[in-house]
């Protein structure tokens, strides 16, 4: 895509912080610099998200982002990863390229990653008969 950063990126023309590269994916720090080794994984082939990336295309993603997970646990002082991905506008993707979010994690490090809902009032029957595959 003419005008998508992370395509830009694989490209060579903005510089990044590579942790991860083969012919399929590229992994690397985000530049928000938000979270101790917070990791972008991407697909080389453009794709919005998950809802319109290949299966090959998402296996490939799915391989480097445990791949990398692993690598941070067993060989960076890390003790568990949190993994996220947003797919379309209202799930808060803000970069129209499918990505995958790796924040490294330590025991006492006090992030706060998913927000803390107070109990809903759904039925879950009826909810279960209306996603039910």
């Amino acid at each position: 895509m003419e005008n998508c950063v992370f395509c830009k990126i694989i490209k060579g023309e903005i510089p990044c912080y590579k942790i991860f590269e083969n012919d399929k994916v590229l992994a690397f720090l985000d530049i928000a610099n938000d979270f101790l080794g917070h990791t972008l994984v991407i697909p080389k082939k453009h794709c919005q998200n998950i809802l319109d990336a290949d299966e090959k295309s998402l296996q490939e993603v799915m391989s480097a982002v445990q791949k990398i997970s692993k690598h941070y646990i067993q060989n960076c002082g890390f003790d568990g990863v949190n993994i996220l991905n947003a797919n379309n506008k209202s799930a808060e993707q803000s970069v129209f390229h499918l990505h995958f979010h790796i924040i490294p994690r330590r025991t006492d490090d006090k992030l706060i990653i998913f927000p803390v809902e107070k109990e809903k009032e759904f039925d879950l029957k009826d909810l279960q008969t209306k996603l039910k595959l």
